[in-house]
């Protein structure tokens, strides 16, 4: 393909065609960065800016052949204020407890992440993992990956993981106790996530790929103000609806 990154990149290639893992009747491919190159966070800082995210040690961007529907998407953290509901949320998690940690793949951490698959990917594949493909999918070995823990009652509530990246945090993978979902810990990760980019003075949240009208992944653009990048155009203020 043409190169149109900075040179300082590697190589991008597109991967063969696999079935999209949000609509299971579309086939979609990946614009990934050339798998002999060394990986450094210093580059996926770069590469997130132009729309990448990781998978483990991967990065990737859709570029499917006949589907644009994944749009990337950072909040400006600087000029977010909470709405009404938001602040109520907050309060109602006033005494959840967060602690911020390395990665880790305890048994207690394990057993969260597989009751959230089991009850939010039934029959999919991602329901029964195993404890070796945990960190392969979260973890990288050159990220800047932190584990957010939420704990309430004395238990574990939630976790956020997260990468610090140059501008920002980078939402990688959220999962929480499935019969605490009223509670909704996923919105509080992310509000967390606004306010701790505040806190460092980092002006974006990273969300990854918002889908439109997709029942798992529409949420995300209920968090303004946000930006969307569009290939060839770059970020882009994402307006009202």
């Amino acid at each position: 393909m043409p190169r149109t990154v900075p040179m300082s990149w590697p190589d991008l290639y597109i991967t063969h065609p696999f079935t999209c893992p949000y609509y299971g009747d579309r086939e979609a491919r990946n614009i990934i960065p050339d798998p002999s190159a060394p990986m450094t966070a210093g580059l996926y800082d770069e590469l997130i800016r132009h729309g990448f995210r990781r998978s483990g040690e991967h990065a990737y961007l859709p570029h499917c052949p006949n589907c644009s529907d994944c749009i990337s998407l950072r909040v400006e953290s600087r000029r977010f204020r909470p709405s009404r509901s938001d602040r109520r949320l907050l309060r109602a998690h006033e005494d959840t407890r967060v602690h911020i940690t390395p990665p880790s793949a305890d048994a207690e951490t394990f057993a969260l992440y597989r009751d959230y698959l089991a009850a939010r990917h039934p029959g999919g594949g991602m329901d029964e993992p195993e404890a070796d493909d945990f960190p392969g999918f979260l973890v990288s070995s050159w990220s800047r990956t932190e584990f957010v823990r939420f704990e309430r009652d004395d238990r574990l509530l939630a976790v956020a993981v997260i990468d610090r990246v140059a501008d920002g945090l980078s939402a990688v993978y959220t999962f929480f106790d499935p019969t605490a979902e009223k509670m909704a810990p996923g919105r509080l990760a992310i509000l967390w996530m606004i306010e701790e980019a505040k806190r460092c003075d980092l002006p974006f949240v990273y969300l990854g790929y918002w889908i439109p009208g997709h029942p798992k992944m529409d949420y995300k653009h209920r968090f303004r103000p946000a930006q969307i990048h569009r290939h060839g155009l770059g970020w882009m203020e994402l307006g009202e609806d």
